[in-house]
Order: C-alpha cells, then sequence, then structure tokens
C-alpha cells in the first residue's frame, strides 16, 4: 500500500492508471463484485485510494442492472453465468514525453464460457479448464504475458504460446486472478484523443 502511495505521488495519474486494474469476483451465482486495485495486493479497509474514480463500469449482459457501491467494491446481481465488463474512462488521459496516453479496462469472473466477447480477454481453452487463451479482437495474442496471482497472492509472471495459450498452475482452492496488459496506438477515449492506450484485462476464477 505505501509502495502504491508513493507511486502515485511521483508519477501521478500515469502511475496510478499502471498500476492499477479492474477485476471482478463472483461467488457461485451470487452478485458480482467490481473492484479497482491493485489485485495482488490486500485491499485496505475501504477500499483502493483510486477506487471512487471507479463510477460506471459497463456490463455486456445485464446493463440495467443496478449498481450498488459498498466499502471498495461496486455490487452488481446479474444473471447466472460469468461476467464481463469493461470500462474506459476511470483515469483521465496523462502526459507521457510529450504525448499523451490513457487506458481501457477489461474485466471478467468465470470460466464457463470459452468464448472472447470482449475485445481483449483471457478465457478458458475449454469450459473449467486451467488452459486459458488470450484474446484480442478475436485472434490469439502470441506471447502475451499473463500475470497469475494465486488465493494466497503468490503471483508468477507466464508467457503465453504461439496460440496464445498457457497452462495455469492450480495448486490451491480459492480465487485466482489472471491479468494482461497491450499498449497500442492512438485511440479516442472519452477523455480526450491519445496517442497511445493501455488495454488491461483480467480473469478471476475460483478452484475448490
Amino acid at each position: 500500500m505505501k509502495r502504491l502511495i508513493l507511486a502515485a505521488l511521483m508519477l501521478g495519474a500515469c502511475g496510478a492508471a499502471q498500476a492499477h486494474e479492474v477485476w471482478i469476483e463472483r461467488d457461485g451465482n451470487g452478485a458480482a463484485r467490481i473492484y479497482l486495485g491493485e489485485p495482488g495486493d490486500v485491499l485496505p479497509e475501504g477500499g483502493d485510494p483510486e477506487f471512487a474514480k471507479l463510477t460506471a463500469p459497463k456490463l455486456l449482459a445485464g446493463a440495467d442492472a443496478a449498481m450498488v457501491r459498498k466499502a471498495g467494491y461496486l455490487e452488481v446481481k446479474t444473471p447466472a453465468g460469468d461476467v464481463r465488463a469493461w470500462d474506459d474512462n476511470v483515469f483521465a488521459p496523462w502526459d507521457s514525453e510529450g504525448k499523451k496516453e490513457g487506458v481501457v479496462y477489461y474485466a471478467r469472473a468465470g470460466r464457463n464460457d470459452p468464448r472472447a466477447l470482449l475485445p481483449f480477454e483471457i478465457v478458458p481453452a475449454t469450459a473449467g479448464a486451467s488452459r486459458f487463451v488470450v484474446i484480442r479482437d478475436g485472434k490469439p495474442v502470441a506471447g502475451a504475458k499473463v500475470v497469475v496471482i494465486t488465493p494466497e497472492k503468490w503471483s508468477k509472471t507466464m508467457v503465453a504460446d504461439a496460440a496464445g495459450a498457457l497452462e495455469v498452475p492450480v495448486r490451491e482452492k480459492g480465487r485466482y486472478i489472471l491479468s494482461a496488459t497491450q499498449k497500442e496506438g492512438a485511440a479516442t477515449l472519452p477523455g480526450g484523443a491519445v496517442d497511445a492506450v493501455h488495454r488491461i484485462t483480467t480473469t478471476t476464477f475460483v478452484a475448490g
């Protein structure tokens, strides 16, 4: 937490945006919880200091469902099954070496559906599998770097093969978080035009 605060003070919005991720947690078919923070760290009481910036993530299904702000997360009741959301308006574009950069977040909870419905998504190769594929605009991302965080907060960076696939070592019961990042060229975000955009995607699943 001290590291996060120091980074935010030193780097401003740029540091906060690149250090943070959006992820979804869901237990069974209960309500989904949408977080903004650093999933590899234990969240402080009341949530991450930047959580207030997560105001209106867009659900891929159940778009009319009401989101309730809780202490550190947004809670939303959605239909049974995997939950997906995205948000391109969490952090305003920032200056980086004379150019504008921005960030778009994608998040998914569950590994029942092997389809990629988000523009950037980490999907199970088959329903319930521990083998995952990184997909960008319908195509596998060869050599994608994926950070795997275990229920005990152990983390490891893995590299996808030529087919964008990797086998996640599932050795403990509990929630796993997978994340991948791509930096791409110019784009137009709600905060304005940027010269480069960081796309960050997460997938969580519970092994039990």
